[in-house]
């Protein structure tokens, strides 16, 4: 749930004021010392000082690969060969610069490299970046460097070979000669509405063709997307005269007529367009709430090694059922393989989805929670029917990272099945197709972020957690280590007095499941003292409040706003992924839940059990589906959160993309009386039990979450004649939430009316500015 939109003018505040509830007692002034001291722990002062961490390969067709690290003198590429177990830098950093300094006419100093991507070229003989609009072209020991114009990058799709290029135009699916240039259209009958390979439907947008291409090169899977009849979204700009009116295809629960898709496959060298013998599918994915996930990827589809066949994933309109299916590439007959129905979502990864098509064995490989945890299956192809469970226990298979089908051993990520650990941490795990008990690559106990080598060889392992720095490895296929490539080194960010989070357990509203997040308190921090309490909240349903366990310099700005003197808990209460399946669907068709009985369990909890906590000042803030949460929290237990800050918050799912709401909430269903199963998530509808102090923001053109969300609660709060505080940020997208004004007055606003202390007027933050 998040989309920019370049900043197109400044915020305009609208605030309607008054106490309604008793105010604390005056506090001493927040110094503008304080909030400047507070700035030093957001991420752009943190992340510098951090050195030897952040290696993310970058795989090479050679098997080698880079990454690109901070050292103390600056960033550094490093390129490192597996079968030779060496890192060095991946050129004279310092000659570089300055043969970049001399052709670009500027100087660029070796504290900060200005480009973040390398490219190798002549066999490694030179190194290739790009610094705005120019690409330089630099050997890599520095004696010179070239720059060309960089052409303007193209939305488009590259084939296996490279030799291709899948781009859109007119609606029509195109491909490009990367060789001579020359343009061929695939389709001719595309239109507006009902065009092919196009990735418009609720708030993405996006001119770059969903296509996958075959291994061979030769053809692409696609679609023809029909959204004649779908409703429209709108929004308008804020300009002197007339404003611009943006509209597009924006289908909403309960629509009769809802995006569709007609599967296809093309035949790149005739042109020849095979379409698929069954009726259009749903806009769906068992990955994600959409067809199209994170990347851009089209998740649900893989062809045959060999390029011969292709199978895909269709999933019903509420997400309950999952159908595998084959098609024949040349006559499009399709023939389903198997199907899932469950009763609330089906899901089939974390990250990845984790089926696999594997004709050349005549198998495939399923993964499902049907027995309350995410495992493997291995089926039968031809007959559907399941040959053994693969993985089986009281933890998740959370993404299967690779399938040797030579030696029929799959590769892939867990969480849980090492007891006393954090049941969050990843770990990685090879177990055989055909039996026998996984094996344990990764043995720290540590949150693994991995990053497998494409033939399987090796792999790159990161091991931190939110308290302990990263430690990065590379490991054999078997688990051994062979070459130690970053230890971070965190004594720089150490001795500015900052301090990790602290790890919390606590347990949920049954008073029975354990719940797992963070804490944080002033650098500064006196047992004596009361501090209010702050509630950092993203409810999920796809992710939670804490997110990644990888050790990070900063979160947002949670260890920021402690320092104004409070104390900061993320909590993944029960409704979010990555425990067991009935953890996951804990409120299900009740999304006005949002976690805030867990949310208000655990804080209960962390008051009796640590002193310096006031539970009497409780407040929260989040965006988006944390907006959703911060306002319904003030509405719903308005004896217990005193202050909230809510941003971009879909406050009625109504409102909201149709599979997102459909997903979690299930199909909109009416009664005579006009009461739907919608109700119970409805913010505006409880709007009227505010008590205390709710500042509302939103971007007036945020295409992810439509500004009418807020505006609801909005009328609904002026009818019940209650104060509250508006900012409406014009011509902002929905990533308005770290913009300098917005946290300004989100501190502002916890320091007036949770503290009781008068904040520093007008501070101003002031980050890098990045000048290539």
């Amino acid at each position: 749930m998040t989309r920019t939109r370049h900043v197109l003018a400044a915020a305009l505040a609208v605030l309607v004021s008054g106490p309604a509830w008793a105010q604390p007692a005056p506090a001493p002034d927040v110094t503008l010392a304080d909030y400047q001291r507070a700035e030093s722990f957001l991420g752009y002062r943190t992340a510098p000082l951090v050195l030897n961490a952040g290696v993310r390969p970058t795989w090479l067709p050679d098997g080698r690969f880079w990454y690109r690290t901070q050292r103390a003198e600056g960033p550094e590429f490093v390129l490192v060969d597996p079968v030779r177990r060496t890192k060095a830098p991946a050129f004279d950093h310092a000659r570089v610069l300055q043969a970049l300094s001399t052709a670009a006419g500027r100087t660029y100093e070796r504290t900060r490299l200005p480009f973040q991507t390398i490219e190798f070229a002549e066999a490694g003989a030179k190194v290739v970046f790009s610094v705005g609009q120019r690409r330089y072209t630099c050997d890599v020991a520095g004696t010179s460097c070239t720059g060309v114009e960089r052409p303007a990058p193209r939305p488009e799709v590259m084939s296996p070979d490279g030799a291709r290029a899948a781009f859109i135009r007119d609606w029509n699916l195109w491909v490009r000669e990367v060789a001579t240039g020359q343009e061929t259209a695939l389709t001719t009958d595309g239109v507006k509405d009902y065009g092919y390979a196009t990735d418009n439907a609720g708030w993405r947008f996006s001119d770059r063709p969903v296509v996958k291409w075959s291994p061979d090169s030769k053809k692409l899977a696609t679609f023809q997307q029909d959204q004649r009849g779908v409703g429209e979204m709108y929004m308008v700009d804020t300009r002197v005269g007339h404003p611009r009116l943006e509209a597009w295809k924006y289908p909403l629960p309960g629509d009769k007529v809802i995006t569709m898709i007609e599967r296809v496959i093309i035949d790149v060298e005739t042109r020849q367009l095979v379409r698929f013998k069954m009726p259009p599918d749903q806009h769906r994915s068992t990955l994600c709430d959409d067809v199209i996930c994170g990347g851009g990827d089209w998740v649900d589809v893989q062809w045959a090694p060999d390029s011969s066949s292709l199978a895909f994933v269709s999933s019903s309109r509420d997400h309950k059922l999952a159908e595998l299916k084959v098609v024949d590439i040349q006559t499009g007959v399709v023939r389903e393989v198997m199907n899932e129905l469950v009763g609330t979502f089906f899901e089939s990864g974390n990250g990845a989805v984790n089926w696999r098509y594997l004709p050349g064995s005549n198998e495939f490989i399923w993964f499902s929670q049907r027995s309350n945890w995410g495992h493997l299956y291995l089926y039968n192809l031809g007959t559907g029917q399941q040959t053994r469970q693969i993985t089986a226990g009281a933890w998740n298979v959370t993404e299967l990272l690779r399938v040797d089908p030579e030696a029929r051993m799959l590769y892939f990520e867990a969480v849980g099945r090492e007891g006393g650990r954090d049941p969050y941490f990843r770990h990685l795990y090879r177990v055989g197709m055909d039996g026998g008990e996984p094996q344990l690559l990764t043995p720290a106990d540590a949150d693994h972020d991995i990053s497998l080598a494409p033939g399987g060889t090796v792999l790159v392992d990161v091991a931190s957690t939110p308290d302990t720095a990263p430690i990065a490895v590379l490991r054999d296929s078997a688990g051994a280590e062979l070459l130690a490539l970053e230890t971070a080194d965190i004594s720089r960010l150490v001795a500015t007095g900052w301090q990790p989070p602290m790890r919390i357990t606590v347990k949920a509203r049954d008073g029975v499941t354990d719940l797992h997040g963070l804490l944080y308190r002033p650098t500064r921090f006196d047992a004596a003292r009361k501090y209010p309490i702050i509630n950092n909240i993203y409810p999920g349903p796809q992710t939670g409040s804490v997110g990644s366990r990888q050790f990070a310099a900063s979160r947002g700005d949670t260890q920021a706003l402690a320092e104004l003197g409070f104390v900061i808990v993320q909590i993944d209460g029960m409704g979010t992924p990555w425990r067991s399946k009935r953890f996951h669907e804990a409120y299900y068709g009740d999304m006005g839940d949002n976690t805030l009985p867990d949310q208000v369990a655990g804080m209960k909890e962390l008051a009796s059990r640590f002193a310096w906590i006031d539970l009497a000042r409780a407040g929260i803030y989040g965006h988006s589906g944390g907006g959703f949460a911060t306002a319904g929290a003030m509405f719903r237990y308005p004896d217990f959160f005193k202050v909230g800050v809510s941003q971009a918050g879909n406050h009625d799912n109504r409102n909201y993309e149709d599979d997102w709401g459909e997903k979690w909430q299930g199909l909109l269903e009416g009664s005579g009386s006009g009461k739907t199963n919608y109700d119970n998530q409805a913010n505006q509808l409880v709007a009227h039990q505010l008590q205390g102090k709710l500042l509302l923001a939103h971007g007036t053109m945020d295409s992810n979450v439509p500004v009418s969300n807020t505006l609801l609660v909005v009328n609904e709060l002026i009818k019940a004649n209650k104060d509250f505080d508006l900012i409406l940020f014009p011509n902002r997208g929905h990533g308005f939430g770290s913009e300098p004004y917005m946290m300004r007055r989100r501190w502002d606003y916890f320091v007036t009316h949770l503290l009781g202390a008068t904040p520093p007027a007008g501070f101003a933050f002031t980050p890098p500015v990045d000048t290539p």
